[in-house]
């Protein structure tokens, strides 16, 4: 096979890494180093414990599940590489734990290790961009210290010897708790490292939708199934793999159809995939006799921002305007970006209060955020207040189709703007119109 990858050698000095917050820096770096040194002491132990060196059946189980993770992840390139390369400050799931799971049960602590180098180096050259090796060596470290977590757990519960797959109602517990200390610690991990990358995110942003940690209890509980059939029924492992890779599809589709429809530069929702769901949100309230409430804002001094500090800058104020945004809407809303400064936010079942509600907490969040920000110069920055105008519009009240409904709140925009900016205007119901012939003299 000849491997064409994505990823070209970048200097170590020119990582993005080192232009994290410094504390995000140092967080990210100490993550680094102790599972360095859990990688060393592993190895130290493998070759020097009780029962030292490798078996011949844990090389060959090592042999399997590196094959079949790299085979699982050139399968999976295409999906995996739009969902990674997605803006976004949630956690990034994946079925990489799948393989490394079921490596903890088969094999020693070393060859987990070896395990997921296999797995993230291949994904490096063969999925993931050249900027990013920093981000993905550690993901690498999140794994290394989850499999030292569920280990220890493993052992805690009796099971010290390899295979450790369960036999029974005590051995299935233990790995049960193995499983969950495992998802835990890589959670936190990785959570931790997206609160102190980015101090504007909120803790409801970082956390994500908590439904996708289901593909990691998934690849983990898939992970159990492999190590129990290795152990004993090694041909029937293809088979498995078989199924595996006809569920990644399944298990990922809501995160892949994020990634499709999801902006590159501030996470939200693209205006082709806003476009589409408007009308379907039309015609759900119109079958339930429900309302659906539209916001249209554009930020009031976008342009100012890039032209004293840069481009780039203002990507950043505008990926910040975002998260503010989102955390101040309901379950449910849909905010997206539909021009250059401009965002809209979909809010099903509001009432035109809910509406306005919504849109002033929004206009004091964003008169108050605080962006800091690289300057051209390459100084940092702080920028005060991103405000914003905003138009709303509420279905059926002003409108009747889509179009009505966007041109009511553009319009309503508008106002704002004139009014000095700042501002929140509201479309008013059009009057009904009066039949000539109802019109009586008195």
């Amino acid at each position: 096979m000849i491997l064409i990858g994505r990823s070209k050698w970048v200097p170590p000095r020119q990582w993005k890494l080192w232009s994290l917050p410094a504390p995000a820096l140092g967080y990210v770096l100490g993550v680094d180093a102790v599972a360095l040194t859990i990688t060393a002491l592993a190895v130290a132990s493998t070759v020097s414990g009780d029962h030292a060196g490798v078996r011949p059946s844990e090389w060959a189980a090592f042999a399997v599940l590196a094959v079949a993770s790299v085979l699982h992840l050139e399968s999976a390139r295409g999906i995996e590489r739009r969902r990674e390369m997605a803006a976004n400050t949630s956690p990034y799931t994946n079925l990489k734990s799948l393989w490394v799971f079921a490596g903890l049960l088969l094999l020693p602590l070393s060859l987990v290790v070896a395990l997921v180098v296999v797995s993230y180096s291949y994904s490096w050259i063969r999925v993931y961009g050249r900027t990013i090796a920093h981000r993905k060596i550690f993901s690498a470290s999140t794994f290394v210290l989850a499999s030292a977590g569920a280990s220890a757990v493993l052992r805690a519960g009796g099971l010290l010897f390899e295979p450790r797959v369960p036999t029974g109602l005590w051995s299935l517990t233990v790995v049960v708790a193995a499983m969950i200390t495992w998802w835990l610690v890589n959670f936190a991990l990785v959570i931790g490292a997206i609160l102190l990358s980015a101090p504007d995110a909120s803790a409801r942003g970082a956390l994500g939708d908590l439904s996708d940690q289901l593909v990691v209890v998934a690849g983990l509980g898939l992970g159990v199934a492999v190590g129990a059939l290795q152990a004993s029924y090694p041909w029937v492992v293809p088979i498995l793999m078989v199924t595996v890779l006809a569920l990644h599809r399944d298990l990922l589709l809501p995160q892949f159809q994020r990634a499709a429809g999801t902006d590159v530069k501030t996470g939200l929702a693209t205006p082709s995939y806003w476009a589409n769901a408007v009308p379907a949100e039309l015609a759900r309230a119109e079958s339930l006799r429900s309302t659906v409430g539209l916001l249209m804002l554009d930020l009031d001094r976008f342009k100012e921002i890039n032209d004293t500090y840069g481009h780039p800058a203002g990507d950043r104020a505008l990926r910040a305007v975002g998260e503010s945004v989102r955390a101040e809407v309901r379950q449910g809303d849909l905010v997206a970006r539909v021009g250059g400064d401009e965002l809209a936010v979909l809010l099903p079942g509001a009432s035109e209060g809910e509406v306005l509600e919504v849109a002033e907490r929004i206009r004091e969040r964003l008169t108050t955020l605080t962006v800091s920000v690289d300057t051209a110069t390459d100084a940092t920055a702080t920028i005060t207040g991103v405000p914003a105008s905003f138009g709303a519009a509420v279905y059926p009240d002003v409108a009747g189709t889509m179009d009505q409904l966007v041109m009511a709140a553009d319009n309503a925009l508008l106002t704002a703007k004139r009014a000095g900016r700042n501002k929140i205007v509201s479309a008013r119901p059009n009057p009904p119109a009066v039949p000539e012939n109802s019109i009586t003299e008195s």
